[in-house]
C-alpha cells in the first residue's frame, strides 16, 4: 500500500483501492486469531469449518497452534479460495472446495464428512469451528425430502428474490441437517469455541453461514413467512414438515450448548475503521457511515448519491474534502427482460456503482468504489467497481446507455466495457460490502 499522502489529488481511484487493501488486510485471520484461541484440551483437538475464509482461517490456526498438540480436521471453502501455503508450514487440517453461491455435489460430500468427524467425541475434546460467509452454500446437507437439485432450486430462487440475508438463511436453516445449531448440537459432549469472520449485518453469529455451530431463534413458522413472502415454492412434503414443526433448529438454552463460545475475529466495523485511518493519515476528514446498511443496491446507492452530491455542492453535511465510506449487505433483484434481451452479469457492489453514477449525474470531484471484500462480486471475476466524474460521459461515447444496463441487471458488462472494474482475486477472507466515496 502506497504511503503518499496526495495520492487522493494525483490517482483518486487508485486512492480509494488502497482504503479497500486496508479493509481486506485488517480482515485476515492471522491477525486476530491468536487472542481467541483456547489451550490445548487434555483429549483431541478436532477443527470443522467452511466458509470463503476457510482455507485462510485453518492455515492461521495450523500456523498458532502448538506444534506438540495434535490437531485435525475438515474445513470446506469456495473453489479457487485456498491461498499458497506459506513456506514451512506443515498440513495438519484437511481443505477442500464446494461451490458458491449455488451448492453441488462437492459441498454436499463435505458437508457429510464434516457432520460424521462429530462421532464419538467426549468431554475431553475441543472442536474449533472455522465459521466464515458463504458457508450456507458450501455446507449443504438438505433436509429429509429435498435432494440437492431441489437445494439448488430454493437457493437460486433466494438469490433472485431480493430476499435480505437474514431471511435467506432462516430458510437455509430450516431446511438443512447441518445449519442452524445442528452441527454444534452434534459435537456434545465436547467443547466447541467458534471462531467467525462476519459477512452480516449487526454480526449475529446465528445468521452468518447461517449459524451450523449456535443455536437459533427462529421458526418454522419464520421459514414459511418467507418463501411466501418471495413466493418461493417447496415440495408439498417439506412444506407440511415445516408447519408441523418437524424441521425445527435447535433453541436458545439447550444443553447441548452449555459451555459453547463464540468469537468474532473480524468484522465489518474493524474494516471500515482500518481504512478510516488510512483516509485520516492522508489528511482527508473520514465519516463512516454504517456497517449495517442493507436494502436494494440501487437504492442504497441513490442515498449515497445525494449525500455525495450534497457534500460536494454545500459542503453539508460533511466539509470536503472528505472520505464516506460504508458497509452492510445490499442486495439484488432479478428483474424480468424483455424477450431478446441479453442477460445481464454482475453483483451488488457493481449494482450499487451504476446506479451511484446514474443518481450522481456526473457531479464534480466524486469518486467512488464499492467491492466486496472476498474479490468476488456475485459470481463473476471481479470485486467491485469504481465510478468517476466522468462515468456517464464516457458511457454515452460509447452509445451506452446506464438505464439499459439497470434494467438487465448488467453491472458486468457496463463497467468491463469502461475498463472500471475492479478485479483483485480471491482476498481469502469476507466481510462483506466495501464503498468509499471520496469528495474533494
Amino acid at each position: 500500500m502506497t504511503s503518499t499522502t496526495d495520492l487522493h489529488l494525483t490517482d483518486p481511484q487508485a486512492f480509494l483501492l488502497d482504503l479497500y487493501r486496508a479493509a481486506v488486510k485488517d480482515a485476515q485471520p492471522l491477525y486476530s486469531m491468536a487472542q481467541r484461541l483456547p489451550k490445548p484440551p487434555k483429549g483431541r483437538t478436532l477443527v470443522l469449518g467452511a466458509g470463503k475464509a476457510g482455507g485462510s482461517m485453518a492455515q492461521a490456526l495450523e500456523a498458532l497452534w502448538p506444534a506438540d498438540a495434535p490437531l485435525s480436521g475438515l474445513v470446506v471453502t469456495r473453489y479457487h479460495h485456498i491461498p499458497p501455503r506459506p513456506e514451512g508450514l506443515a498440513q495438519r487440517i484437511e481443505v477442500v472446495e464446494a461451490a458458491h453461491p449455488v451448492p453441488d455435489a462437492a459441498g454436499l460430500a463435505a458437508a457429510e464428512r464434516i457432520l460424521a468427524l462429530t462421532e464419538g467425541l467426549t468431554e475431553d475434546d475441543l472442536v474449533l469451528c472455522l465459521i466464515s460467509g458463504g458457508g450456507s452454500a458450501l455446507l449443504t446437507l438438505p433436509a429429509e425430502g429435498i435432494d440437492l437439485e431441489e437445494k439448488q432450486r430454493i437457493n437460486r430462487a433466494l438469490l433472485e428474490s431480493g430476499a435480505a440475508i437474514g431471511e435467506m438463511n432462516c430458510v437455509r436453516k430450516h431446511l438443512s441437517r447441518i445449519k442452524g445449531g445442528r452441527l454444534g448440537a452434534a459435537c456434545a459432549p465436547a467443547r466447541v469455541v467458534t471462531l467467525t469472520i462476519s459477512d452480516v449485518p449487526g454480526d449475529d453469529p446465528s445468521i452468518i453461514a447461517s449459524g451450523p455451530t449456535v443455536p437459533d431463534a427462529s421458526s418454522c413458522a419464520d421459514a414459511l413467512a418467507i418463501l411466501a413472502r418471495y413466493r418461493i415454492d417447496v415440495p408439498e412434503s417439506v412444506r407440511r414438515a415445516l408447519e408441523a414443526g418437524e424441521l425445527e433448529t435447535p433453541k436458545p438454552g439447550d444443553a447441548r450448548f452449555a459451555g459453547h463460545e463464540v468469537h468474532m475475529i473480524a468484522t465489518p466495523q474493524h474494516s471500515l475503521e482500518a481504512a478510516a485511518r488510512v483516509a485520516e493519515a492522508a489528511g482527508l476528514r473520514t465519516h463512516v457511515l454504517s456497517d449495517e446498511i442493507e436494502g436494494e443496491s440501487r437504492e442504497v446507492a441513490k442515498v449515497h448519491a445525494a449525500l455525495a452530491r450534497a457534500v460536494a455542492r454545500h459542503g453539508q453535511p460533511f466539509a470536503k474534502p472528505c472520505v464516506i465510506l460504508s458497509g452492510g449487505e445490499t442486495t439484488v433483484t432479478i428483474r424480468q427482460r424483455p424477450a431478446g434481451t441479453p442477460k445481464g452479469r454482475g453483483g451488488r457492489a457493481g449494482e450499487f456503482c451504476m446506479g451511484l453514477a446514474q443518481a450522481l449525474q456526473g457531479q464534480d470531484k466524486v469518486w467512488a468504489l464499492a467491492a466486496d471484500t472476498d474479490g468476488i462480486d456475485g459470481v463473476e471475476d471481479n470485486a467491485g467497481a469504481r465510478v468517476s466524474p466522468d462515468t456517464l460521459a464516457r458511457a454515452q461515447d460509447q452509445g451506452m446507455r446506464i438505464a439499459e444496463y439497470l434494467d438487465r441487471n448488467d453491472a458486468y458488462g457496463f463497467f468491463d466495457a469502461l475498463g472500471d472494474l475492479v478485479v483483485t482475486g480471491p482476498t481469502h477472507t469476507n466481510v462483506n460490502d466495501f464503498r468509499a466515496i471520496l469528495v474533494l
